[in-house]
């Protein structure tokens, strides 16, 4: 049985607490969320080797299979520990709604995970690039299409993209912090990761290393003023996306429960930090 609404808001509460309070340490805190910018982009990288071969003959199955490998990027986020940006956009108003941070606080928490998963992602996209693996497994014209569907696409589409991506993310981290079980963890993980990249919604942090591999590898469509819009219009709308659609709307529903939970149902809930 899932974890009670109004305890996993609780728990989460402690989360964004926590995290803040390792804002007081920027050293340690700029690896973690520099590992979790690494961490989607290894994603990413096996998203584009696996699926390349698929796409050059125009296979229906390339987004199913793309969907289907990318929730590594969260399993490695979760189970290994990093500070993703876009989870902590819900996590940091669920501390808000119930009064353990301040707003403050909470914006620097996402200005500071935003930043980490940048400079973690640039890196990682730049050792891909020297390891010459995109261009040994055939990627780049896959790149060179994702780079460029994704500048020419319409502002309001960027944004809404955004929107309905981190709602599904956030999702996934919520759904997860109300389990116990590993496994129901990693179900739920891969199952949104599923939803959103076969979808085609607009994940900021994804495209950072979609975006610096399309730079290292001198794609048509990349520069500088398209990954930047791309990092606003995306970032912008996966904000509303988890921080609206899943951090205030469970914060609401979690606030709002008058009856104290049993105590087997509220023993020993976990929390997952993302």
């Amino acid at each position: 049985m899932p974890i009670p609404v109004s305890a996993a808001l609780a728990d989460q509460a402690q989360v964004a607490a926590a995290k803040t309070d390792e804002l007081r340490r920027p050293g340690r805190y700029l690896v973690s969320a520099m590992l979790a910018g690494a961490f989607i982009g290894v994603a990413v990288v096996l998203l584009l080797q696996v699926t390349a071969p698929l796409n050059a003959v125009h296979s229906p199955w390339t987004k199913l299979v793309q969907g289907l490998v990318f929730g590594i990027a969260l399993t490695l986020v979760v189970f290994a520990g990093a500070e993703l940006s876009t989870g902590n956009m819900m996590t940091s108003v669920h501390g808000l709604v119930t009064g353990r941070i301040r707003f403050g606080p909470a914006v620097g928490l996402v200005v500071a995970s935003f930043v980490g998963n940048l400079l973690g992602s640039v890196l990682f996209a730049a050792v891909v690039h020297h390891s010459g693996v995109l261009s040994a497994g055939g990627s780049v014209p896959l790149l060179a299409s994702l780079v460029a569907a994704k500048a020419g696409a319409p502002a309001g589409a960027v944004f809404l993209r955004g929107v309905l991506c981190n709602f599904l993310v956030c999702l996934a981290v919520w759904m997860a912090a109300r389990t116990r079980s590993d496994g129901a963890k990693l179900a739920v993980l891969c199952w949104c990761l599923l939803a959103f990249v076969a979808s085609g919604y607009e994940h900021v942090v994804a495209n950072m290393t979609i975006f610096s591999l399309g730079l290292f590898e001198h794609v048509p469509a990349a520069g500088i003023a398209t990954f930047g819009r791309n990092l606003l219009l995306a970032g912008l709308g996966n904000l509303v996306g988890g921080g609206l659609l899943v951090g205030a709307a469970y914060g609401v529903l979690g606030r709002s429960r008058r009856r104290s939970p049993a105590p087997a149902e509220v023993a020993e809930p976990e929390a997952v930090a993302a």
